[in-house]
């Protein structure tokens, strides 16, 4: 086996022999800026943001959930850059990175509770596209069986998926224009032909700066907070040439327009229509069969776009290190999952307002998990770490980091005393009680190994 050299480490071959690739230091680095842009711009086209968008109706001005949209993609870009600095620099993913704070077997915790909005997220964005392709079918051929094309649809993302990373970026690559354009023109066609009734709904709303504003940042950092705390399985891929403040600044121009269009036309569409199933709404808003089947399939292009970077990878990589299961089993599973979670449930309109419930939920153990890994990797190991610790199963990193799984827990029940802010709330408790566990927890001896701790 050759050599393995990771920040000036060589990586003992006995420590990655029968490790699965995908979960070993990347040999090959894949991605310039211009092609990760393109990819989180891709990536980012989720139709659970239009549902975000719905749910701020009768609260907030259109000016303000602009604002907090803004306010949301900056927290999030920031947060991406500060997790994703150690995948960038040593080529590690995810579920890898997490030994050093919470143990081989305690990343299960942290792993689960990332997975599973995951796999809803997926459910629910292969029903809308797959809804999307039938009323294309049915328009065009008078084919309608919404069941067999999700069956069919879903299929197709794992299959993408198994592809690996190289055929992930080539999709979200050449998807990321017509996305764009598809978009504005969404926008604009929302905008004129509404305008009577957007000015009849929004007249009447003073909106507020307060709770509910900040509530509805959370709600939009929500829906990516499941991707910050992994983005070292993308930083990873990224060429060693790209700095953390070029690459917040990639975060930035990617997510910001994708989640103002997809914010604003979920905020516009409901509010005139009463509707927020953007299938249903786009196959009579359109006016002409061609742009029609045009806009409908872009509703199904993004899922595919979305689901397979964000909500298929990041799962498959959590079974791969947790149940040591091989990628195309692992992606096949998620799959499977994704329809336990029954997402014909999820799209209808009494779920607008459970969706933003759902995301503020989560997100109050998902900000407990990034405030563990920021403060064990930038406070504790200052960004050093030892590459063969990170690997070596009987090391100093192997079972699970008690200071870890009480500080989430802490952080978590704190949040969930201010659920609309819930990702916020909890980052200070969570940081300073894993902190001072760290330092005086007797079980956490062993991981204090390379930290300021270590005596």
């Amino acid at each position: 086996m050759s050599k393995t050299i990771v920040d000036n480490q060589v990586l003992r071959p006995e420590l990655v022999e029968g490790v699965n690739e995908d979960l070993q230091p990347t040999k090959k680095r894949i991605m310039d800026p211009l092609s990760y842009c393109a990819s989180f711009m891709g990536g980012c086209v989720s139709i659970g943001t239009f549902s975000m968008g719905a749910s701020l109706i009768g609260v907030l001005t259109v000016a303000q959930a602009i604002i907090a949209m803004a306010i949301g993609c900056l927290v999030i870009a920031v947060a991406l850059v500060i997790i994703g600095c150690c995948g960038h620099k040593y080529g590690i993913g995810f579920s890898v990175q997490l030994r050093s704070s919470f143990g081989t077997t305690g990343v299960k915790i942290p792993g689960i509770l990332r997975g599973l909005p995951a796999i809803v997220w997926f459910g629910y964005q292969s029903w809308v596209g797959a809804g999307a392709i039938n009323s294309c079918l049915k328009l065009l051929f008078g084919f309608d069986n919404l069941v067999v094309v999700y069956a069919l649809f879903t299929i197709l993302q794992v299959a993408l998926a198994i592809k690996g990373f190289e055929g992930i970026k080539w999709l979200e690559n050449i998807s990321c224009i017509f996305i764009i354009a598809i978009l504005i023109y969404m926008l604009y066609v929302v905008n004129t032909q509404f305008s009577t009734e957007l000015g009849d709904v929004f007249s009447g709303i003073t909106g507020t700066w307060g709770m509910p504003f900040w509530a509805a940042t959370t709600s939009f950092l929500g829906i990516y907070s499941t991707m910050i705390i992994n983005a070292s399985d993308y930083s990873r891929n990224v060429k060693k040439k790209v700095g953390p403040v070029f690459t917040g600044s990639i975060y930035t121009v990617a997510i910001l327009p994708v989640t103002l269009f997809m914010g604003l036309i979920g905020l516009l569409v409901t509010a005139a229509t009463g509707n927020s199933d953007p299938v249903v709404v786009f196959s009579t808003l359109m006016g002409s069969k061609f742009l029609t089947v045009v806009t409908l399939l872009f509703i199904a292009f993004a899922q595919v776009t979305t689901n397979v970077l964000n909500n298929i990878v990041p799962p498959s990589y959590i079974l791969m290190e947790s149940f040591h299961f091989k990628w195309e089993y692992a992606t096949v599973l998620v799959g499977i999952l994704s329809v336990v979670v029954m997402p014909w449930k999820l799209v209808t309109a009494e779920s607008a307002a459970g969706l933003s419930l759902f995301t503020q939920f989560y997100s109050a153990f998902l900000g407990p998990i990034f405030a563990v890994m920021a403060v064990d990797y930038f406070i504790l190991r200052k960004q050093k770490l030892d590459i063969n610790d990170m690997y070596d199963k009987k090391g100093p990193f192997k079972g699970i980091n008690w200071a870890a799984i009480i500080a989430i827990l802490v952080g978590s029940i704190c949040s969930l005393f201010i659920m609309e802010l819930s990702w916020y709330v909890s980052l200070i408790p969570t940081g300073v009680v894993y902190y001072i566990l760290m330092k005086v927890l007797p079980t956490s001896k062993p991981f204090r190994k390379g930290t300021i701790f270590d005596s």
